[in-house]
């Protein structure tokens, strides 16, 4: 199992990636957490620090490219970075089951799930492939696997994210790159509990971040979790598709909006 000495983890401020960012917290260990909660960010920190870990924290939001490729290139003037986390995400999804999604709200997620990983992680790149080496993790979802009736732009989001992990592990393993793709199901968190219907298989918080740090750490290609809810999406895409559709129109759900 990998230490990492130099982590960038985003969506940092609360949930997974709060949790995750406590699990790489060691002596020795720089940090730099991303999130734009600048209150919450600091809480976690001083948690990071406690631990034995130096930390920065970056306030902003993933879809803004420039600031982001600023605060990193700071952190990483300091020292290469070994492992970045791509783990901000957004969640908006219908108000009512069978509802419409909001156009501008699924644009959100994308550019927030999607694009928020693309401008974390492409900034990195170039050092790790000219290194060698780099590790990279990309926290997608289960509902990359199989569009949810009730969540398209988070859908959409998470399954180009599962596409593009793939693609730079094809492109780039043989140069040093390591990428793993997390994909959970349902756990706790604020997230999650916007989620208005049926969750089989929650998992605690706990245990997912355990799970992702062992997949990481073990530099797996990709981890899709719990097994008994991971299995059926992957396999709904052998079937035909009204009836893949019909399957997955028996988890429908709603989506508590976000406070503001």
């Amino acid at each position: 199992m990998r230490a990492f000495r130099s982590v960038v983890i985003s969506g940092a401020s609360r949930g997974l990636g709060a949790a995750l960012a406590r699990r790489f917290a060691a002596s020795g260990a720089r940090l730099l957490l991303v999130a734009r909660d600048r209150d919450a960010l600091e809480a976690v920190a001083a948690d990071c620090a406690a631990r034995g870990a130096a930390v920065e924290i970056a306030a902003l939001d993933v879809a803004e490219a420039a600031r982001l490729a600023a605060a990193l290139a700071r952190f990483e003037a300091a020292g290469p970075v070994d492992l970045v986390i791509a783990n901000a995400g957004v969640l908006a999804g219908t108000a009512s089951a069978g509802g419409a999604e909001d156009p501008d709200a699924a644009a959100r997620q994308v550019a927030v799930n999607l694009l928020g990983a693309i401008h974390l992680v492409g900034p990195l790149l170039p050092g790790m492939l000219a290194r060698g080496e780099g590790a990279v993790a990309l926290v997608a979802s289960l509902a990359a696997f199989r569009g949810l009736p009730d969540s398209p732009g988070y859908s959409a989001s998470k399954a180009g994210m599962l596409a593009w992990g793939e693609s730079l592990r094809a492109a780039h393993a043989p140069q040093g790159l390591r990428v793993t793709v997390l994909c959970p199901g349902f756990f706790d968190s604020a997230m999650g509990a916007r989620h208005l219907g049926r969750r089989p298989s929650k998992m605690t918080l706990d245990d997912t971040a355990a799970r992702c740090e062992r997949a990481i750490r073990a530099g797996r290609a990709m981890a899709a979790f719990p097994p008994a809810l991971a299995w059926p999406l992957r396999l709904l895409a052998l079937l035909p598709s009204p009836l893949a559709d019909r399957a997955i129109r028996l988890v429908r759900f709603r989506i508590r909006p976000e406070p503001p």
